[in-house]
């Protein structure tokens, strides 16, 4: 995997460059009637994309990937497979976005997602019935780190023939690839890890049935939501780093799970053990906004997966839309931060959350 993500997107064409061109092109000539090069108009496909997707399928184990314009509309492309009256078992906890637009295709289609705790098996089945068309499961939840055992979950969607779905963006196909182990259907915000700089806006969903891709790929030319060419070169440029971010993410990130465990500002620490991103939950004498007025490494913004560490209060950002009862139903309370832990030395991190907690203590 090292290897291959190290030597991803290198050029195979006549000119011997060693980095994917950038094929800005939006149309492409044709010879004559009925012969086509591959390529027609750049919705449909284009060179610099195909080649992101074909190395990111690669990746993945799957047959076809379609790289998507946003995170959320590689959501969309896939809620393009159910029909109304269709039921789908969704993480309990899960990205603020997903809800919303599972709330949005329950309200004007008729597509029912029933939430369930996928730790759970009994609660899963109870659920299960002839309308159960998919799982979708993020296998670490977001934002409370609670990573899910996904064997129990595929045996029983084999044996009911349901669609399993997995969000695999705090993961990454470096840490876990799905669909060997039986997911049918592998999604990603490429924004967060894969494109790993903060200067990308993708997403990209990966299959391995052929006859789901044709599927995806015609609903994908339908829609249109994309990706230009020049981001699908940003996506190829930052997977050549994946391994070594995530390794030094996750060292980080367990670094300050362990100092944080027990120490008296923190009542919990919300941590799989895996990837770069945990939570925290501050005890109530401490302000979380007088913490993110005062850091000075970290930096307070609405995202994750990039080299530098991000702090999110996911109770009025990733979660806004939420409906109260449902963010508290989810422990997302006032007191709950998330950390994407970034790639710092890992000394300057905790010292800049230690000071910025020393300021935050209520009243001092």
């Amino acid at each position: 995997m090292d290897t291959k993500l190290a030597q991803i997107g290198m050029n195979t064409d006549i000119t011997g460059a060693t980095t994917s061109p950038i094929y800005t092109a939006t149309a492409y000539k044709h010879e004559r009637l009925g012969m086509s090069t591959g390529y027609d108009y750049t919705r449909t496909a284009n060179p610099t994309r195909s080649h992101f997707e074909e190395a990111f399928a690669e990746l993945e184990g799957g047959t076809s990937a379609f790289a998507t314009s946003s995170g959320m509309s590689a959501i969309q492309l896939v809620c393009n497979l159910f029909k109304p009256g269709d039921e789908v078992l969704v993480s309990f906890d899960l990205y603020g976005g997903t809800f919303r637009i599972f709330d949005f295709y329950e309200t004007q289609y008729n597509i029912k997602f029933k939430y369930v705790d996928f730790d759970d098996m009994k609660d899963v089945k109870n659920h299960v019935n002839s309308s159960t068309k998919a799982f979708f499961i993020e296998p670490i939840t977001n934002p409370s780190m609670i990573e899910v055992s996904l064997g129990p979950i595929y045996d029983l969607a084999r044996e009911h023939e349901i669609m399993t779905i997995i969000d695999n963006t705090f993961l990454t196909p470096y840490y876990y690839t799905p669909l060997s182990d039986g997911a049918d259907i592998v999604l990603h915000s490429a924004t967060k890890y894969i494109g790993g700089h903060n200067d990308v806006l993708a997403g990209v969903v990966t299959v391995k049935d052929e006859a789901l891709g044709d599927i995806l790929s015609m609903h994908h030319n339908m829609i249109g939501a994309t990706l230009s060419p020049f981001d699908g070169y940003l996506l190829l440029r930052g997977l050549k780093t994946l391994h070594l971010r995530m390794d030094r993410s996750t060292e980080n990130a367990r670094h300050l799970s362990e100092y944080f465990t027990g120490h008296h500002a923190i009542d919990e620490v919300l941590y799989s053990g895996r990837t770069g991103m945990l939570s925290l939950r501050l005890n109530k004498e401490y302000d979380v906004g007088a913490l993110l007025e005062n850091i000075k490494v970290c930096t307070f913004a609405e995202s994750l997966g990039g080299t530098e560490t991000f702090i999110t209060f996911p109770f009025t950002q990733t979660h806004a839309d939420m409906p109260d009862e449902e963010r508290i139903s989810r422990g997302i309370d006032e007191q709950l931060i998330r950390l994407s832990v970034g790639i710092e030395d890992i000394e300057d991190i905790r010292a800049d959350l230690t000071q910025a907690l020393s300021k935050a203590k209520r009243g001092a």
